[in-house]
């Protein structure tokens, strides 16, 4: 049986450089990718925005693509990251929201789901787990939020993760140490709050 030939991420840039029609195959190859990141940040609400304006802005800059390297993941994510930074207050707001209502979606972002095989103890715990992480992720620096964010619900590696922020790899593992860390501190001293108001 003979194998079909898969063009590169940036085979696909290449050809798109000269006939933008080509670029319709990164959009179907990373929107999902693109829109799950944005919902994490942003909320739902937003992601569908955030998902357009990206691959809009990539269209545009494909001059500025790294064909040195094979996915064009990282330097989408990269863009939508610098995109979130103009709408900072669309992402605390979604943080709020999740403290909120105790809720993370299957995605990340603020939307409950609500599941009739858990049993109310468990969506309790659940919805206090989710409070604790959304002030926990408050309370990061917004640097250090992006560096988490591109790890935990993009999958990125560090070595992507510099690529898309366009810092040095050594910066974005002191970040995600750093990160983890106050997340680590803070989520721990939550649940001993919440276990000492069980237990009062």
């Amino acid at each position: 049986m003979r194998e079909t030939y898969v063009r590169s991420d940036a085979e696909v840039v290449v050809a798109a450089r000269t006939r933008p029609e080509e670029f319709t195959e990164l959009y179907r190859r990373h929107a999902a990718a693109v829109f799950r990141y944005g919902a994490s940040r942003l909320g739902r609400e937003h992601a569908d925005d955030l998902m357009s304006e990206t691959f809009l802005v990539a269209l545009e800059k494909l001059e500025r693509f790294d064909l040195a390297f094979g996915s064009a993941l990282p330097w989408l994510l990269g863009i939508a990251t610098r995109l979130i930074r103009r709408r900072r207050s669309a992402e605390a707001a979604t943080w709020r929201l999740i403290a909120a209502e105790g809720a993370l979606g299957g995605d990340g972002s603020a939307r409950a789901v609500l599941d009739p095989s858990e049993s109310a103890d468990d969506r309790i715990d659940a919805g206090r787990s989710a409070e604790l992480l959304a002030d926990a992720m408050l309370a990061l620096a917004r640097r250090d939020r992006e560096v988490i964010a591109l790890a935990a619900w993009s999958d990125l590696a560090p070595v992507e993760i510099a690529e898309a922020l366009g810092i040095p790899e050594g910066t974005v593992r002191s970040r995600l140490h750093r990160a983890r860390t106050v997340l680590r501190t803070r989520l721990e001293a939550g649940a001993a709050r919440e276990k000492e108001m069980d237990h009062a």
